[in-house]
């Protein structure tokens, strides 16, 4: 018998260049399935806590919601009242639940036209080498760090009649703008959206600066060498390449308009004469506030439909690409 014979006959051995034994083969494929068990136990692991705490929180609610929302119930004994689709037709034809849609749709779109601009032009402004550029923007994101109740606590006092801001305005020569901030119905829900402005500033404008330290300087110096201003290598340059930064934002801002009750429950309770009412402001009153608890499901479910709604196509139209864009990089 020759060498090579005896050699290759040896189990879990073979001759150089030739292909692997069975016995090599079948340890490869236990250690890799080895480690596919163990990545899934890892990520059972890892996941589980999330998606009972998701369930527990999220999806049980809207379950159980949506179940209450079919039933006439005070929050009281048994739910024996079915009515069906009742409360749904009588929340979508309820004048005052229209006006506050309309109401958080107004604030959206005012957020849009002049939170978005005014964020945008601090943050560039903030981005720039100013002396005491810290300083300022511990300023601009100070009222963020302060909570909802304390805003309106604070904002309620500074408005009211004959108050600091009354004062500020006869100060400076506008005693005749002077009026019932809060108590007047053609003015009260943009006295709302100024204080929401003076809140949620801060965090628009620490996103939008986030972003632009992620933009090459070298990019407005190549734009300055080919004969650009400065308002042309931002208009050109620094905007165009925020965009994933400035669509984050406005999801954030119109989720947050959609869901306003904090600031203004406190401060007007939906008031004067339903002025300020909003979807949320409209949910606490009927469901906790008359004890229509039934009705005030079916409320909630409606105002997740809108937010869950907006999400999605913001997500398949704006969103999209930004998402994409990124598993694109991480995957290359």
């Amino acid at each position: 018998m020759s060498v090579a014979s005896r050699v290759g006959s040896r189990q879990g051995r073979s001759l150089p260049g030739a292909a692997p034994s069975t016995t090599a083969r079948g340890r490869a494929g236990n250690a890799e399935a080895r480690s596919r068990t163990r990545q899934r136990l890892e990520l059972l692991l890892l996941l589980t806590p999330a998606v009972l705490l998701f369930v527990g929180f999220v999806l049980v609610p809207i379950v159980v919601a949506v179940y209450y929302s079919f039933y006439k119930w005070n929050g009281f004994g048994p739910l024996n009242d079915l009515v069906g689709f009742a409360n749904y037709r009588r929340a979508l034809s309820d004048t005052v639940f229209q006006h506050a849609i309309l109401h958080n749709v107004i604030i959206a779109v005012l957020s849009l036209v002049i939170q978005l601009p005014l964020s945008i032009g601090l943050a560039l402004l903030l981005n720039r080498n100013l002396r005491g550029r810290g300083f300022l923007r511990l300023v601009v994101f100070a009222p963020y760090v302060l909570s909802e109740a304390v805003t309106a606590v604070m904002w309620l006092m500074l408005l009211q009649p004959d108050g600091f801001v009354d004062h500020l305005f006869k100060a400076v020569g506008l005693g005749s703008l002077v009026t019932t901030w809060l108590a007047s119905t053609h003015v009260v829900l943009y006295t709302l959206f100024v204080v929401i402005t003076w809140k949620y500033i801060g965090f628009g404008i620490v996103l939008l600066l986030a972003g632009l330290q992620g933009i090459p300087g070298e990019l407005r110096e190549a734009a300055a060498l080919d004969g650009a201003t400065p308002w042309q290598a931002t208009r050109m340059v620094t905007i165009p390449l925020l965009g994933p930064t400035i669509r984050i934002w406005i999801f954030l801002s119109m989720i947050g308009s959609l869901q306003l009750f904090d600031m203004v429950w406190i401060m007007t309770l939906g008031g004067p004469a339903g002025a300020s009412t909003t979807m949320a402001t409209y949910l606490i009153d009927k469901g906790f506030q008359s004890y229509e608890f039934g009705y005030g499901s079916a409320v909630a479910v409606i105002l997740f439909i809108i937010c869950f709604v907006f999400a999605l196509l913001y997500q398949r139209f704006a969103l999209r690409r930004d998402t994409a864009g990124a598993l694109t990089r991480s995957v290359r």
